[in-house]
């Protein structure tokens, strides 16, 4: 399945427009992870910790969104946009939501 940013594909004739899909995936840190990345952030440096959760929440919300897409035909997601934010008590919650239109492309 291919998958853009941008409103059309370069060589490619859109066939069909399915419809705006989306893919979620929310990542709790656990306390090790948190407190890690607080004495990382004390000492200064990458907080790796937390690179890994926005890595693995935003491939799985990107893996939600070509499921859902290649459920109802589609074989392509255009326009797709990565939005993150914390959520939960303290903010110790990541939350990743993806969304984009899903075609059929020649």
């Amino acid at each position: 399945m291919i998958i853009s940013t941008t409103p059309t594909l370069e060589g490619k004739i859109i066939k069909k427009y399915m419809g705006v899909i989306f893919g979620e995936a929310i990542s709790g840190i656990d306390f090790l992870k948190d407190f890690g990345a607080s004495i990382t952030n004390f000492t200064g440096g990458r907080v790796e910790e937390y690179e890994e959760e926005v890595v693995n929440a935003r491939a799985d919300a990107i893996k939600e969104m070509m499921d859902r897409a290649s459920k109802i035909g589609a074989n392509a997601i255009v326009g797709v946009k990565v939005d993150t934010e914390t959520i939960g008590p303290n903010g110790s919650m990541l939350m990743v939501t993806v969304s984009g239109t899903a075609v059929v492309i020649e």
